[in-house]
């Protein structure tokens, strides 16, 4: 099988190391092999971005918006190809992976549109005759982490920003999904990006990406992580007072109040909780329910989860696929004993399932008669598992859904303007949801939250211009 290479300095280049990328749903399945660039080849993929950029960073907005506008239309156009590519190394469903795909292409067509509309100021001076200018400029050479949850929507929405607004770009995807990484890499070169602004450096965290993070050559880094990297990254960064933006892990409410429409509830409740294997860091791992709708509510959401397929990603029937790899097969299964130890109750799934094909395949887990106490309700397990709090009303709901150290999406379902309006100012989180799955948003608008959830500027939208450039001054007298 041939070796897929890593993109430093305008040329595709091998490494001694290689990673075989393999299929969850089937783990005969080679996706294919990476190579995994060495730290000596991170710091010529850096000295490359640094050397490219003056010359980038001149670039007029058209320019950088065609190779965008190119790049989102053949992603857009091989959506089938990508998404079959992405539910084979990820493991989510086909429909999903060529949602995700399509997501990808129009985040970067969307900033080809904001490399023409990046902002600008003209005011007046305190000063007579004196003229103050207020411009963003790009902010230099960005190293971009990325998860392998989304493995082609998170590089796409920090790639896009970085190169739309003058960065050159160092990327590291996560080790265990390299192949949606190396399909846009080799998108954005062949639409015309110039040697060294895109430079892609593939393979383990502990080598790419400390080279990355310790190189005095890297002006800011976007990373999208857990909590524990994340405190790692911004600790580095820190050392050389690098720019940093986190995003990291969630512990995300979803509260059903007795007045909701108990379907649309569970609809919610099951696709937030659920869908993407509960793989996604706004999943809504934690029901929080008034006791008068409490028992339709849970009766209602085991009703649907009896009608999932939980099987091979790329079968078009399936609703569920595998989860991502044994490590992360091996954390849900810890989290679904703990629960049971600490006195939750396993009121639908939880087990371990074979297919037809060897796989990472969870039937998802629900629990019951759970308190915010438990480990289940503190810590985010990252898999199809969530858990069902019973509370008294709308108070103790709210309450308990703040009652965490994250803060990245809330949902709430209920018929009632009053107490939706007062959950999306009250809600401590960065997204509110009514009577949608907290899971699910815009790539137009702004993407983060508060507390342990994120740190820096926010991703997605027109805000994500805070981050990708820094602003300056110019005064000028006759």
């Amino acid at each position: 099988m041939n070796m897929q290479a890593n993109y430093i300095a305008g040329d595709w280049v091998d490494s001694s190391d290689a990673n075989d990328n393999i299929n969850p749903s089937d783990l005969s399945n080679v996706v294919g092999r990476y190579a995994r660039a060495s730290a000596a080849q991170t710091e010529q993929a850096i000295a490359a971005a640094r050397a490219a950029f003056p010359a980038w960073a001149a670039t007029t907005p058209q320019q950088r918006a065609d190779i965008l506008e190119a790049a989102g239309n053949e992603i857009m156009a091989r959506k089938a190809e990508l998404g079959e590519l992405l539910s084979r190394e990820e493991g989510k469903t086909l429909a999903e992976g060529i949602g995700e795909t399509m997501r990808a292409g129009q985040i970067f067509k969307f900033f080809a549109g904001e490399a023409l509309r990046t902002p600008g100021e003209k005011v007046a001076s305190i000063r007579p005759g004196v003229d103050v200018e207020i411009t963003r400029e790009p902010l230099g050479v960005i190293g971009i982490i990325t998860p392998w949850n989304f493995p082609i929507a998170i590089p796409a929405w920090k790639l896009a920003p970085a190169l739309a607004f003058g960065n050159c770009v160092v990327l590291k995807p996560a080790d265990l999904v390299p192949g949606c990484a190396w399909a846009i890499s080799d998108i954005l070169v062949r639409a015309g990006l110039p040697a060294g602004v895109l430079n892609l450096v593939m393979g383990r965290g502990s080598v790419v990406g400390e080279a990355i993070l310790s190189s005095p050559q890297i002006d800011g880094v976007s990373f999208t992580g857990s909590v524990a990297t994340g405190k790692h990254v911004a600790a580095k960064c820190a050392e050389s007072l690098k720019k940093v933006q986190l995003e990291m892990g969630g512990k995300n409410p979803f509260v059903v109040l007795d007045d909701a429409d108990v379907g649309v509830a569970a609809d919610a409740a099951v696709n937030g909780a659920f869908f993407s294997t509960g793989q996604r860091c706004t999943a809504s791992s934690r029901l929080i329910v008034t006791e008068g709708i409490h028992d339709s509510f849970v009766n209602t959401v085991i009703e649907k989860l009896k009608g999932l397929k939980i099987d091979n990603a790329l079968d078009p029937t399936t609703h569920i696929g595998p989860v991502v790899d044994q490590s992360q097969l091996d954390q849900d299964l810890s989290y679904i004993e703990a629960g049971q130890k600490e006195g939750a109750k396993l009121a639908w799934g939880g087990e371990r399932l074979n297919r037809e094909t060897e796989g990472f395949y969870l039937q998802p887990a629900l629990f019951t008669e759970t308190s915010n106490d438990m480990r289940v309700n503190r810590e985010e397990i990252f898999g199809p598992v969530a858990t069902v709090l019973r509370v008294k009303d709308y108070d103790e709901a709210l309450a308990t859904a703040n009652d965490t150290s994250f803060g990245l999406s809330a949902g709430i379902a209920t018929s009632s303007l009053k107490h939706a309006s007062h959950f999306k100012r009250n809600a401590e989180a960065g997204m509110v949801m009514v009577n949608l799955p907290t899971a699910g948003v815009d790539y137009h608008v702004p993407f983060g939250g508060r507390k342990g959830s994120s740190y820096g500027s926010r991703e997605q939208g027109r805000y994500a211009v805070e981050f990708y450039t820094t602003v300056k001054t110019s005064y000028t007298a006759p």
